[in-house]
């Protein structure tokens, strides 16, 4: 277990500079996602600190420790890869002992190790297999055992589970986290899935641009994103462009004039305070939009049904407000189902629901 702090790191390839200042800090025993759209600098981060990447500036440090030009092989990380990088050549046991044979451990704790290491991700038994005698969800838990085997301190994932269908993904995001929290490893973890980040993070940072943009646990990230890029990434939104009326009758809520109408909203954030005037937007999530009557709210949004989309469990609706905007709308577990062109469609939004962004 391990603390990991990242000060001021900038890395360039020829004249592209990927990373630019980036500084964060992970906590000892912490599951910590790096999220962001592709090509944002995720997966040079998490290469520089394994060790496969120098920076041009920053430091890497673990605790106390100054790693930045420290090799792979004497950082104690282990490292699973988006493609598992196995050996087809080689049996299951032989590819999760490749790192002890390189670290030249004695062959009986090689072998003890090993047969460890398979039992924790739950493939006891399979060790004299070859790879291609292995499902790929199977393959995914040997690159789990190798980066397990040789006890690593830290645990880095570089989108391991983008190559799986969606029920074995959801199966091996509780597996992952499982093996994390019962060995006490800091794990990073890289992934563009939000799914994921959401539902195994203990903290993510979300990084777009070579730069990290917001850090925080999932539900604070989610509910108070820093930016309009932020908002949109980790989760869907409604965005309504509107300008600052002025602070409300209730202490921290602000008017925003909107093609709509006013409505009454919570600025994302403790450091900013919305100016009189200032044109801002207004993210609105579409599961708090409702079609029934909420109780101390002013948010009232009449409009037109103009598409349904039923699937089973939800539906997911669109709408068309004053002014030509179209809204999404998510409604849990439906009485009934409501139909394109349905007349006189309200819908209502608490004013805890309207976060005011930057534009």
């Amino acid at each position: 277990m391990v603390s990991i702090s990242i000060r001021q790191l900038t890395k360039r390839f020829g004249r592209s500079t990927v990373l630019h200042g980036v500084s964060v800090d992970i906590e000892e025993g912490e599951l910590f996602f790096l999220l962001g759209p592709s090509g944002c600098g995720k997966t040079t981060l998490l290469r520089h600190i394994a060790g496969f990447y120098e920076p041009d500036e920053g430091q890497i440090l673990f605790d106390d420790k100054d790693v930045t030009k420290l090799p792979v092989h004497q950082r104690g990380t282990g490292m699973m890869f988006q493609s598992y990088a196995l050996w087809p050549h080689m049996t299951v046991a032989q590819n999760v002992a490749f790192g002890l044979e390189e670290r030249k451990r004695p062959v009986a704790e090689i072998h003890q190790r090993v047969e460890e290491a398979l039992e924790q991700v739950k493939l006891g038994g399979l060790g004299a297999r070859k790879i291609q005698q292995l499902s790929g969800g199977q393959q995914q838990r040997v690159a789990l055992a190798r980066a397990l085997v040789i006890h690593p301190n830290c645990l880095l994932l570089d989108e391991p589970l983008s190559n799986l269908d969606a029920k074995l993904r959801i199966e091996m995001r509780a597996e992952i986290r499982r093996i994390c929290k019962a060995y006490g490893l800091t794990g990073i973890y890289v992934t563009h899935d939000r799914d994921e980040a959401l539902s195994m993070a203990d903290r993510l940072a979300i990084m777009d641009k070579g730069h990290i943009v917001q850090v925080g646990t999932p539900e604070e990230v989610y509910r108070n994103p820093a930016t309009p890029m932020v908002a949109e990434f980790i989760g869907e939104t409604n965005f309504i462009e509107g300008t600052v009326v002025q602070e409300s009758s209730r202490p921290g809520l602000f008017n925003v004039e909107t093609p709509m109408g006013v409505l009454r909203g919570r600025p994302s954030g403790k450091d900013w305070v919305p100016s009189a005037r200032q044109p801002v937007l207004v993210s609105i999530r579409p599961e708090a939009l409702s079609f029934q009557r909420l109780f101390d709210t002013p948010n009232r949004l009449p409009g037109k049904i103009t598409g349904t989309t039923y699937l089973g469990a939800m539906v997911q609706y669109e709408i068309g407000l004053a002014g030509g905007q179209v809204v999404r709308v998510l409604e849990m577990n439906p009485e009934r189902v409501r139909h394109v062109g349905e007349a006189g469609t309200e819908l209502m939004v608490a004013m805890k629901d309207v976060v005011i962004l930057r534009k």
